[in-house]
């Protein structure tokens, strides 16, 4: 019984759609979820990719992923990782595969002299807020997350 992480190629689009979209359903927004395989290989796998993906195996099978991005920290003048989506297929919990995706994001963090890992997690999800807790994770009770989409970004971007 092993676990591993490897990085996603093109060939791997069907499977993060499958986990995006798992992922959507387990938070009850699925219905946000558009995102397409060629989305996925247009962003992650084109010739100047912004965005990157990892898989967690289960004895040689797909079982979870970690997509990510690179941030910027004015305040310690160098980057960061931001994960935008962990998950692992709930009858393969237990295993140590999503400790073993943020061991990964970590330790590229350490190899890359990057300032922060940093995520964020639904307010009613106790399970994921008590493993992030437990993974050393602080809350950041003080900030806000703000986000501008649809008609309210049009509506910015035409001021």
């Amino acid at each position: 019984m092993s676990v591993s992480i490897r990085p996603t190629t093109a060939a791997d689009a069907p499977l993060i759609i499958k986990f995006i979209e798992d992922l959507a359903s387990y938070e009850k927004l699925l219905h946000e979820a558009k995102a397409t395989e060629a989305d996925i290989v247009r962003d992650l796998f084109g010739p100047s990719p912004k965005v990157f993906c990892d898989i967690a195996e289960w004895n040689g099978e797909p079982a979870g992923f970690a997509l990510w991005y690179h941030t910027y920290s004015t305040f310690q003048g160098r980057h960061g990782i931001w994960l935008e989506d962990l998950f692992v297929e709930p009858a393969m919990r237990g295993h140590g595969l999503g400790k073993a995706l943020l061991v990964h994001l970590a330790r590229r963090c350490r190899a890359d002299n990057l300032g922060r890992l940093e995520w964020a997690v639904l307010d009613w999800n106790e399970p994921s807020i008590q493993f992030y807790k437990s993974q050393g994770a602080i809350f950041m009770d003080d900030w806000r997350r703000c986000r501008v989409t649809d008609d309210a970004l049009e509506a910015l971007a035409g001021q």
